[in-house]
Protein backbone atom coordinates (compact mmCIF):
# COMPACT_ATOMS: atom_id res chain seq x y z
CA UNK A 1 0.00 0.00 0.00
CA UNK A 2 0.83 3.38 -0.82
CA UNK A 3 0.79 4.25 2.87
CA UNK A 4 2.74 1.51 3.89
CA UNK A 5 6.25 2.70 2.24
CA UNK A 6 5.34 6.27 1.23
CA UNK A 7 9.73 7.17 1.45
CA UNK A 8 10.55 4.15 -0.76
CA UNK A 9 7.80 4.05 -3.32
CA UNK A 10 8.03 8.04 -3.47
CA UNK A 11 11.81 7.56 -4.50
CA UNK A 12 11.18 4.85 -6.83
CA UNK A 13 8.59 7.51 -8.42
CA UNK A 14 11.61 10.01 -8.13
CA UNK A 15 14.15 8.04 -10.11
CA UNK A 16 11.86 6.76 -12.69
CA UNK A 17 10.55 10.28 -13.57
CA UNK A 18 14.19 11.79 -13.70
CA UNK A 19 15.61 8.47 -15.80
CA UNK A 20 12.68 9.17 -18.03
CA UNK A 21 12.58 12.55 -18.42
CA UNK A 22 16.59 12.85 -19.28
CA UNK A 23 14.88 10.66 -22.67
CA UNK A 24 12.08 12.53 -23.41
CA UNK A 25 9.72 10.03 -21.98
CA UNK A 26 7.04 9.92 -19.41
CA UNK A 27 7.59 6.31 -17.46
CA UNK A 28 3.90 5.58 -16.95
CA UNK A 29 4.24 1.67 -17.41
CA UNK A 30 6.85 1.64 -14.71
CA UNK A 31 4.64 4.06 -12.37
CA UNK A 32 1.69 1.77 -12.69
CA UNK A 33 3.97 -1.45 -12.07
CA UNK A 34 5.44 -0.32 -9.16
CA UNK A 35 2.18 0.65 -7.54
CA UNK A 36 0.95 -2.90 -8.11
CA UNK A 37 4.43 -4.53 -7.06
CA UNK A 38 3.09 -1.94 -3.64
CA UNK A 39 -0.68 -3.30 -3.47
CA UNK A 40 -2.52 -1.13 -4.43
CA UNK A 41 -6.16 -1.68 -5.72
CA UNK A 42 -5.40 -2.34 -9.96
CA UNK A 43 -8.05 0.01 -10.48
CA UNK A 44 -6.05 3.14 -9.37
CA UNK A 45 -3.02 2.58 -10.77
CA UNK A 46 -3.87 3.75 -14.57
CA UNK A 47 -5.01 6.82 -12.45
CA UNK A 48 -2.02 7.27 -10.58
CA UNK A 49 0.38 6.61 -13.79
CA UNK A 50 -1.37 8.73 -16.21
CA UNK A 51 -1.37 12.15 -13.88
CA UNK A 52 2.39 11.44 -13.17
CA UNK A 53 2.86 11.31 -16.68
CA UNK A 54 1.21 14.42 -17.42
CA UNK A 55 3.54 16.22 -14.86
CA UNK A 56 6.67 14.67 -16.25
CA UNK A 57 5.85 15.57 -19.79
CA UNK A 58 4.38 18.78 -19.84
CA UNK A 59 7.47 20.58 -18.83
CA UNK A 60 9.12 18.83 -21.84
CA UNK A 61 6.32 19.45 -24.54
CA UNK A 62 6.83 23.04 -23.94
CA UNK A 63 10.30 23.09 -23.55
CA UNK A 64 10.02 21.50 -27.24
CA UNK A 65 7.60 23.86 -28.20
CA UNK A 66 9.58 26.91 -27.31
CA UNK A 67 12.65 26.21 -28.57
CA UNK A 68 10.58 25.13 -32.42
CA UNK A 69 11.52 21.68 -32.26
CA UNK A 70 8.19 20.14 -32.56
CA UNK A 71 7.33 19.17 -36.23
CA UNK A 72 3.08 20.66 -35.27
CA UNK A 73 1.84 19.37 -38.80
CA UNK A 74 3.35 15.80 -38.74
CA UNK A 75 2.97 15.40 -34.98
CA UNK A 76 -0.66 16.49 -34.90
CA UNK A 77 -2.04 13.92 -37.25
CA UNK A 78 -0.59 10.94 -35.00
CA UNK A 79 -1.84 12.60 -31.94
CA UNK A 80 -5.20 12.94 -33.49
CA UNK A 81 -5.15 9.28 -34.92
CA UNK A 82 -3.91 8.44 -30.84
CA UNK A 83 -5.83 10.34 -28.98
CA UNK A 84 -9.37 9.39 -29.54
CA UNK A 85 -7.91 5.21 -29.71
CA UNK A 86 -6.39 6.20 -25.93
CA UNK A 87 -9.55 7.48 -24.83
CA UNK A 88 -11.54 4.54 -25.94
CA UNK A 89 -8.62 2.40 -24.10
CA UNK A 90 -9.90 4.02 -21.12
CA UNK A 91 -12.70 3.41 -21.11
CA UNK A 92 -12.58 -0.35 -21.84
CA UNK A 93 -13.35 -3.18 -18.83
CA UNK A 94 -10.21 -5.51 -17.89
CA UNK A 95 -9.82 -8.07 -15.63
CA UNK A 96 -6.99 -7.25 -13.34
CA UNK A 97 -5.23 -10.96 -14.29
CA UNK A 98 -5.14 -9.33 -17.88
CA UNK A 99 -4.32 -5.52 -16.80
CA UNK A 100 -1.28 -7.15 -14.87
CA UNK A 101 -0.07 -9.37 -17.72
CA UNK A 102 0.05 -6.80 -19.97
CA UNK A 103 1.55 -4.40 -18.30
CA UNK A 104 4.31 -6.53 -17.27
CA UNK A 105 4.72 -7.32 -21.04
CA UNK A 106 4.68 -3.81 -21.98
CA UNK A 107 7.35 -3.28 -19.87
CA UNK A 108 9.68 -5.79 -21.21
CA UNK A 109 8.88 -4.54 -24.62
CA UNK A 110 9.74 -1.46 -23.58
CA UNK A 111 13.18 -2.09 -22.19
CA UNK A 112 13.73 -3.85 -25.43
CA UNK A 113 13.02 -0.69 -27.41
CA UNK A 114 15.10 1.26 -25.25
CA UNK A 115 18.12 -0.32 -26.37
CA UNK A 116 17.51 0.14 -29.97
CA UNK A 117 20.35 3.04 -31.14
CA UNK A 118 18.96 6.36 -31.70
CA UNK A 119 20.84 8.88 -34.02
CA UNK A 120 22.16 11.40 -32.90
CA UNK A 121 21.59 13.61 -36.30
CA UNK A 122 19.34 13.06 -39.38
CA UNK A 123 21.21 11.30 -41.88
CA UNK A 124 19.19 10.23 -44.98
CA UNK A 125 16.06 10.41 -46.01
CA UNK A 126 12.64 9.56 -44.81
CA UNK A 127 12.29 5.85 -46.09
CA UNK A 128 8.54 4.69 -47.60
CA UNK A 129 7.79 3.31 -44.18
CA UNK A 130 7.27 6.72 -42.39
CA UNK A 131 4.24 8.07 -44.62
CA UNK A 132 2.85 4.73 -42.72
CA UNK A 133 3.70 6.03 -39.36
CA UNK A 134 0.20 7.90 -38.33
CA UNK A 135 -1.40 3.96 -38.42
CA UNK A 136 -0.06 2.94 -35.76
CA UNK A 137 -0.87 5.92 -33.60
CA UNK A 138 -4.46 3.94 -32.95
CA UNK A 139 -3.57 0.89 -31.59
CA UNK A 140 -0.51 2.63 -29.50
CA UNK A 141 -3.07 4.73 -28.13
CA UNK A 142 -5.72 2.38 -27.31
CA UNK A 143 -3.04 0.19 -25.63
CA UNK A 144 -1.78 3.70 -23.98
CA UNK A 145 -5.46 4.37 -22.65
CA UNK A 146 -6.06 0.60 -21.77
CA UNK A 147 -3.06 -0.05 -19.13
CA UNK A 148 -2.27 4.00 -18.27
CA UNK A 149 0.92 4.68 -19.93
CA UNK A 150 1.42 7.36 -22.85
CA UNK A 151 2.67 5.06 -25.76
CA UNK A 152 5.58 7.44 -26.91
CA UNK A 153 8.04 4.78 -25.59
CA UNK A 154 6.56 2.68 -28.09
CA UNK A 155 5.99 5.49 -31.22
CA UNK A 156 9.73 7.09 -30.70
CA UNK A 157 11.79 3.74 -31.87
CA UNK A 158 9.25 3.18 -34.98
CA UNK A 159 9.68 7.05 -36.00
CA UNK A 160 13.50 6.43 -35.83
CA UNK A 161 13.76 3.38 -37.75
CA UNK A 162 11.66 4.85 -40.85
CA UNK A 163 13.39 8.52 -40.16
CA UNK A 164 10.38 10.06 -39.66
CA UNK A 165 12.20 13.17 -38.78
CA UNK A 166 15.16 14.35 -37.24
CA UNK A 167 15.62 12.78 -33.67
CA UNK A 168 15.00 16.08 -31.89
CA UNK A 169 11.72 16.59 -33.91
CA UNK A 170 10.65 12.55 -33.56
CA UNK A 171 11.31 13.62 -29.30
CA UNK A 172 9.33 16.15 -29.13
CA UNK A 173 6.66 14.02 -30.98
CA UNK A 174 6.77 11.72 -28.47
CA UNK A 175 6.38 13.93 -25.60
CA UNK A 176 3.58 15.43 -27.49
CA UNK A 177 1.55 12.21 -27.96
CA UNK A 178 2.45 10.56 -24.77
CA UNK A 179 0.65 14.18 -22.84
CA UNK A 180 -2.13 14.28 -25.34
CA UNK A 181 -2.74 10.54 -25.17
CA UNK A 182 -2.23 10.35 -20.87
CA UNK A 183 -4.65 13.25 -21.00
CA UNK A 184 -7.27 11.46 -23.11
CA UNK A 185 -6.76 7.72 -21.49
CA UNK A 186 -7.24 9.58 -17.91
CA UNK A 187 -10.79 11.16 -19.09
CA UNK A 188 -11.73 7.37 -20.46
CA UNK A 189 -10.37 6.05 -17.02
CA UNK A 190 -12.75 8.20 -15.13
CA UNK A 191 -16.28 7.51 -17.27
CA UNK A 192 -15.41 3.80 -16.69
CA UNK A 193 -14.29 4.00 -12.83
CA UNK A 194 -16.28 7.24 -11.75
CA UNK A 195 -14.47 10.71 -10.82
CA UNK A 196 -14.78 9.13 -7.20
CA UNK A 197 -11.96 7.13 -7.93
CA UNK A 198 -9.77 10.09 -9.35
CA UNK A 199 -10.14 11.35 -6.07
CA UNK A 200 -9.39 8.73 -4.04
CA UNK A 201 -6.09 8.36 -6.02
CA UNK A 202 -5.34 11.82 -6.20
CA UNK A 203 -5.41 11.62 -2.39
CA UNK A 204 -2.97 8.80 -1.71
CA UNK A 205 -0.72 9.64 -4.97
CA UNK A 206 0.23 13.49 -3.45
CA UNK A 207 3.77 12.72 -2.45
CA UNK A 208 4.27 10.84 -5.68
CA UNK A 209 3.15 13.62 -7.42
CA UNK A 210 5.44 15.57 -5.92
CA UNK A 211 8.40 13.52 -6.47
CA UNK A 212 7.87 12.98 -10.13
CA UNK A 213 7.50 16.88 -10.16
CA UNK A 214 10.56 16.99 -9.15
CA UNK A 215 11.98 14.20 -10.59
CA UNK A 216 11.21 14.78 -14.02
CA UNK A 217 12.44 18.71 -14.01
CA UNK A 218 15.97 17.45 -12.83
CA UNK A 219 15.77 14.94 -15.80
CA UNK A 220 14.96 16.76 -18.50
CA UNK A 221 17.32 19.80 -17.59
CA UNK A 222 20.35 18.21 -15.81
CA UNK A 223 20.39 13.87 -16.15
CA UNK A 224 20.92 14.05 -19.92
CA UNK A 225 23.94 16.57 -18.95
CA UNK A 226 25.75 14.46 -16.75
CA UNK A 227 25.62 10.86 -18.08
CA UNK A 228 25.78 10.07 -22.29
CA UNK A 229 21.63 9.48 -23.15
CA UNK A 230 22.44 6.13 -24.52
CA UNK A 231 23.58 5.17 -21.31
CA UNK A 232 20.51 6.75 -19.12
CA UNK A 233 19.15 4.52 -21.85
CA UNK A 234 20.87 1.53 -21.12
CA UNK A 235 20.28 1.80 -16.29
CA UNK A 236 16.70 2.76 -17.48
CA UNK A 237 16.08 -0.71 -19.78
CA UNK A 238 17.73 -2.55 -17.10
CA UNK A 239 15.82 -1.35 -14.21
CA UNK A 240 12.59 -1.75 -16.13
CA UNK A 241 13.30 -5.18 -17.74
CA UNK A 242 13.78 -6.07 -13.61
CA UNK A 243 10.60 -4.77 -12.90
CA UNK A 244 8.49 -6.03 -15.74
CA UNK A 245 9.98 -9.47 -15.27
CA UNK A 246 9.11 -9.26 -11.39
CA UNK A 247 5.29 -8.38 -12.32
CA UNK A 248 4.95 -11.06 -14.79
CA UNK A 249 6.17 -13.90 -12.33
CA UNK A 250 3.56 -12.70 -10.38
CA UNK A 251 0.58 -12.64 -12.78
Amino acid sequence: MIGAVPALLALAFFVTALLYASVGFGGGSTYSALLALSGLDYRLLPLISLACNIVVVTGGSIRFARAGLTPWRKALVIVALGAPASFLGGMTPIREATFLALLGGSLVLTSLTMLIPVRERANGAPLGLARWMPIAAAPLGYFAGLVGIGGGIFLAPLLHLARWHEPRGIAATASLFILVNSLFGLAGQLLKNGPWLFGTALGAALPLLIAVVIGGQIGGLLAARLLPPQWIRWITAALVLVVGVRLLAGV
